[in-house]
């Protein structure tokens, strides 16, 4: 089975001379029949990679046909190679389908997606943010195809869990999300004037208080239109590195068997893409805290000065809550213009702002990557505070800074090492150049969830 758009929607891209960067195959959608199964709140999931063990035993128990059974079944006492959470999850999917649980749409479609939220750690009054994208079939390209670009590493026990699960159910229950370039805002323009004043096919509030909204576009007219003017434009993953190299090893299994005429289901991976100028776009920081025992705060002073200017913020119980803010707005307000980290360890009430001095800065002809903060953090303070690669190894990671703070404080961790938030357009500049970020750069948010749209390739 080929896709039901690849020739209605992208026969201009076989026969164009522009060299085509990516291409997009609005498709067939399999989705939730809320009038078969009730509410979409309870059948959704976050991304299966940030869901802890409490957490899928929740979704678990949340609804017998919560789309976590399908992404991250439980694992049960007696598994074997034929009765494992992979095979479960290919005959649940198929149950659904013909139960009527799970429906596929009978036209090719893009489907506009919205999610209306507040950053972490802003205040309750804060103002929202609209993040704007679209879910739709990307065809796969090789990384270094200079079409789709990469910008982290990828670990081999996560891509051999994903590929058995792509093997065993032929679908995929979570995009992948990625950025292209639109500084006009042309395709969401598109989008929103075919969506404006119809109701959403989705429109809930959830767990973490985003209100997420969906709507299929199926205009043949204007899905050729997005077609086209994507074939020009690179894509640059944000999120789902792992998810994406599993599809093209499928991509590569399913070819050893034979290779069929024409685009084949395998051939395509479902995305969530987005503008990268997009003002709802949110990277948040990815904070480390160290677990293994860390030098005195003398020691530290003297490892790092001759590299850091050190600012101290000292506090007592009383006044712990407004020095912390204090800590956190100069790590913010200086980060703008300078590498600045900041350091709180644990027994050590007082908080650290470090900022790199103006002989230890990268030279604007270094490379994307060496110039990151994430990257100067590895090598100028984990390096030396956690020379082994055990103690690396067993560093914790977190977006929040009250969380990261707290762990040093309460004992979770012997240290918190902070940083500024990788900015969309250093990570741009990363992946065009051909490099990866180091482990646990970026953290994009809000993350689109799980079983909004499912990409089933066959059946």
């Amino acid at each position: 089975m080929s896709f039901p758009s690849s020739s209605s929607h992208s026969s201009s891209a076989t026969h164009s001379r522009e060299p085509r960067m990516s291409q997009i195959l609005p498709f067939q959608g399999t989705l939730y029949d809320t009038a078969v199964v009730g509410n979409i709140e309870k059948l959704v999931a976050p991304p299966y990679d940030i869901i802890d063990a409490a957490g899928q035993q929740a979704l678990h128990d949340r609804h017998p046909q919560n789309i976590i059974r399908l992404e991250l079944g439980l694992d049960r006492a007696g598994d074997n190679a034929t009765d494992n959470r992979y095979t479960r999850a290919g005959i649940a999917l198929r149950e659904w389908i013909k139960s009527g649980a799970l429906k596929r749409d009978q036209e090719p479609a893009i489907y506009y997606h919205t999610i209306e939220y507040r950053p972490p750690s802003s205040g309750p009054g804060a103002p929202t943010k609209l993040l704007r994208g679209f879910l739709t079939v990307v065809k796969l390209e090789a990384l270094d195809s200079g079409h789709i670009y990469p910008h982290e590493n990828t670990r081999a026990a996560a891509k051999t869990d994903r590929l058995n699960l792509i093997e065993a159910c032929r679908a995929n229950f979570s995009p992948i999300w990625s950025l292209y370039s639109d500084p006009q805002g042309a395709i969401i323009g598109l989008l929103e004037t075919m969506t404006k004043g119809t109701p959403a096919r989705y429109d809930f509030q959830d767990d973490a208080g985003c209100r997420e909204r969906l709507w299929a576009v199926t205009d043949p007219a204007v899905l050729k239109q997005i077609v086209d003017q994507m074939q020009s434009k690179p894509l640059f993953i944000a999120d789902g590195h792992h998810r994406y190299e599993t599809a093209l090893n499928y991509q590569k299994l399913r070819r050893q068997t034979g290779s069929p005429a024409g685009l084949q289901p395998y051939d395509g991976v479902l995305m969530l893409l987005a503008p990268l100028e997009d003002p709802g776009l949110t990277v948040l920081p990815t904070h480390r805290v160290t677990t293994t025992p860390l030098p005195p705060y003398d020691r530290v002073k003297a490892l790092l000065g001759d590299t850091f200017d050190f600012q101290e913020f000292p506090y007592t119980a009383e006044t712990k809550d407004g020095v912390r803010a204090q800590f956190l707005n100069t790590l913010r307000t200086n980060g703008r213009t300078a590498p600045v980290f900041g350091i709180a360890l644990k027994g050590d009430s007082r908080y650290l702002a470090l900022t790199l001095k103006p002989a230890h800065r990268p030279s604007p002809q270094a490379s994307p990557r060496t110039r990151l903060d994430v990257s100067l953090l590895q090598q100028l303070i984990v390096a030396k505070l956690c020379p082994t690669q055990q103690e690396q190894e067993a560093i914790l990671y977190t977006k929040d800074d009250h969380e990261a703070l707290n762990w040093a404080a309460q004992g979770t961790g012997t240290g918190a090492l902070l940083l500024n938030a990788t900015k969309v357009g250093e990570i741009q500049a990363v992946a065009t150049a051909g490099e990866r970020m180091p482990h646990k750069s970026t953290y994009f948010y809000p993350k689109p969830l799980t079983g909004l749209v499912i990409n089933v390739m066959e059946g």
